[in-house]
């Protein structure tokens, strides 16, 4: 079929990693010029520095490029209620492809480019790359046919730029699966060997990370400065209004310290070393509630209290009977009170962990 008003210009969906780029170069030596677009959301782990530094490596290594996205507020919007459910824990996958895509279809408008590229390889993701989740995703993202995955080609039926002749179908694949083999041997005949391992993800896949996420969705409280401060500490639900984090390092502590809010009432061990803690939320500080005594006892504690015994017990000075433990508002550290507790038991911490 002859060419009817399709151009050779593309947006690649570029994660910076090796299937992404092997998508881009099979694109390059067919003569398509491509620019390059990627998602940036705090859920990423694609690399230790983060998805943007990896797809920026690459733009730059492939010569293309490259728009990036910082998209968690919309996204989180997705998480709340997406049309398709979750997979195995908190990740929307098939509702976050048909968001990316539906972007993408935005951006090429804009570019002026034709059909859109991606490194998706058939049944290589077990929920967002089945056949019916990725013809669902294309039809539902309303760019059916003009969506490349040169990687797998040949296993679906030919796009629009395939029929008028913009691409050579003979010059794409049929990779299938969770093997990276032939990706790898495909590197190789391009000459590339300084790529990414496959080792990125999203953090809504883990299941640590999606307890929390439950959480604050279960609360109402799905914020994207309650989510950063998910990615760091350990998190205690203390009420329906008030939750614990507290430092698991020095280096969290900081984190945790960058992240407090002027509001939150902070906590830190008066003569020891200890970790940094937030306390967040909604609360009478003198709220009571009963919480483990010795020998079966309970001993009635109020809100500051309680959590300032849970930051005593992750120390290690934990067997200690009485510990000092300072705090203040995160806003005005002048005003600092400091309160006598018991660390908490054990059993005490696993009913308020999430």
């Amino acid at each position: 079929m002859g060419n009817t008003g399709m151009n050779k210009k593309a947006i690649v969906l570029l994660s910076g990693g090796l299937d992404s780029i092997l998508a881009v170069r099979i694109m390059q030596e067919q003569g398509i010029e491509v620019e390059a677009i990627n998602f940036l959301t705090v859920f990423c782990t694609c690399t230790h520095k983060g998805c943007q530094h990896a797809a920026t490596k690459a733009a730059q290594d492939l010569k293309i490029p490259l728009k990036v996205f910082n998209i968690t507020e919309e996204y989180l919007e997705i998480i709340k209620n997406p049309k398709h459910g979750y997979g195995s824990n908190m990740n929307p996958c098939i509702d976050c492809r048909i968001f990316f895509f539906k972007k993408a279809g935005e951006y090429l408008k804009e570019r002026g480019a034709s059909f859109i590229v991606t490194g998706e390889v058939l049944g290589e993701r077990p929920m967002s790359q089945r056949r019916d989740a990725i013809l669902l995703i294309e039809k539902e993202a309303g760019l059916k046919g003009l969506i490349v995955r040169p990687l797998s080609a040949k296993l679906f039926n030919p796009t629009i730029p395939e029929q008028e002749g913009i691409l050579d179908r003979d010059k794409m694949l049929d990779i299938s699966g969770r093997s990276r083999k032939p990706q790898i041997a495909l590197a190789r005949q391009f000459g590339l060997s300084d790529y990414p391992c496959p080792a990125g993800g999203c953090l809504l896949t883990d299941p640590g990370f999606a307890r929390r996420i439950k959480d604050l969705l279960d609360h109402n409280c799905l914020a994207l400065d309650e989510v950063k401060l998910l990615k760091f500490g350990r998190h205690f639900r203390l009420s329906e209004t008030a939750k614990l984090v507290i430092g698991r390092s020095e280096e969290e502590n900081d984190l945790l310290c960058s992240l407090a809010r002027p509001e939150d009432i902070v906590f830190k061990l008066k003569s020891h070393q200890g970790p940094f803690s937030i306390l967040r939320g909604r609360f009478d500080p003198s709220t009571a509630f009963r919480v483990d005594g010795e020998q079966g006892r309970t001993i009635v504690a109020g809100m500051i209290e309680r959590a300032a015994s849970i930051v005593a017990h992750h120390t290690k000075f934990r067997s200690e009977n009485l510990l000092d433990v300072c705090y203040w508002k995160s806003g005005d550290d002048t005003d600092r009170i400091t309160v006598s507790v018991k660390p908490a038991s054990a059993e005490e911490i696993e009913r308020v962990r999430i």
